[in-house]
């Protein structure tokens, strides 16, 4: 699961906004053999007295990104994801006066459920299974 949790001030995206991102953060994740609904896309619209940069208040855009069900391995892997990353928000946020940064963890996936079920195993046929179904099922 890539949880992708957007904080940002205010005035900065609207529905249709937000909806195109989620669209093509999901459309990625897909594209890398994810089922669709893996992915969770949060928008938090958070008043600008409480987001600080560098201890001044400015247009922000902060990104916390969770990878539960596919971890990279070694620095060079790693990179090329924070890159894939960088490239899906730069579409939408490089904007001028606009500050805008994220950060990726990577968290076990042996802490993660959906509905109660345990994952399949990453591009395993029980995990194409539930691709194709676009929903958790037994296997």
């Amino acid at each position: 699961m890539p949880l992708w949790k957007i904080v940002h001030t205010p005035g900065l995206f609207t529905e249709t906004d937000r909806t195109q991102l989620s669209r093509d953060i999901t459309d990625r994740y897909e594209k890398a053999g994810l089922p669709r609904f893996y992915v969770v896309v949060t928008f938090a619209e958070t008043d600008p007295s409480n987001i600080y940069v560098g201890g001044e208040q400015r247009p922000t855009v902060r990104v916390e990104i969770a990878h539960i069900a596919r971890h990279q391995d070694g620095a060079t892997g790693r990179r090329r994801v924070a890159q894939w990353v960088n490239d899906v928000l730069a579409t939408h946020l490089d904007r001028e006066g606009l500050h805008w940064e994220f950060h990726i963890d990577e968290t076990s996936e042996e802490l993660w459920m959906i509905n109660g079920y345990v994952p399949p195993p990453g591009r395993s046929e029980a995990e194409k299974a539930w691709r194709t179904a676009n929903r958790p099922m037994d296997y």
